[in-house]
């Protein structure tokens, strides 16, 4: 008798599956230049329902944006997701700060950090998960001066071009 793979324990799909379904709505690009992610974890977010339709259209921008805690909560910043026209007066504002869920145990982890350590919460990318829901991927970050980003933009080149002469060797 064959075991359905729910019974047997295992996911029914594989690792690389759920990450093909996850689609990817914003990414911000220049945080790994400008920042030195310590640690990244992934976070709900709190949408209305025309902010979720724009970005089913890939509308969103989060290259500005970082996240705080303010009352309790920790918030996104400076984010934007345009309207969306059909919704006419049911629009969203497309700058307004938006609430991140994070279970109790991280928030105290990251907030502890941001004040302690004085780190930085950047949103690296905005996407839907395998189940179509949105999600952010934030980071928890230590701000890079310019000759640390000259440095870090030379060793990537190095590493890079070492790769090559590696690969045309052998």
């Amino acid at each position: 008798m064959a075991q359905s793979p729910r019974s047997s324990g295992q996911n029914p799909k594989s690792k690389t599956q759920r990450e093909l379904a996850r689609k990817s709505v914003a990414e911000n690009r220049q945080a790994r230049r400008n920042y030195e992610i310590i640690d990244d974890i992934e976070v709900g977010i709190i949408l209305t329902g025309s902010e979720v339709k724009s970005l089913r259209e890939g509308r969103a921008n989060i290259a500005e944006a970082y996240a705080r805690e303010e009352n309790g909560q920790i918030v996104m910043i400076n984010s934007t997701i345009p309207t969306y026209p059909p919704a006419g007066q049911f629009n969203h504002e497309p700058n307004r700060k938006r609430i991140l869920l994070v279970k109790k145990r991280e928030f105290n982890r990251l907030v502890g950090a941001v004040e302690r350590d004085g780190r930085t919460l950047v949103p690296l990318e905005l996407y839907f998960g395998s189940n179509g829901i949105a999600k952010i991927k934030l980071a928890l970050a230590t701000g890079r001066k310019a000759p640390d980003k000259r440095d870090v933009e030379k060793k990537r080149d190095w590493d890079r071009q070492k790769g090559r002469l590696l690969r045309d060797r052998g």
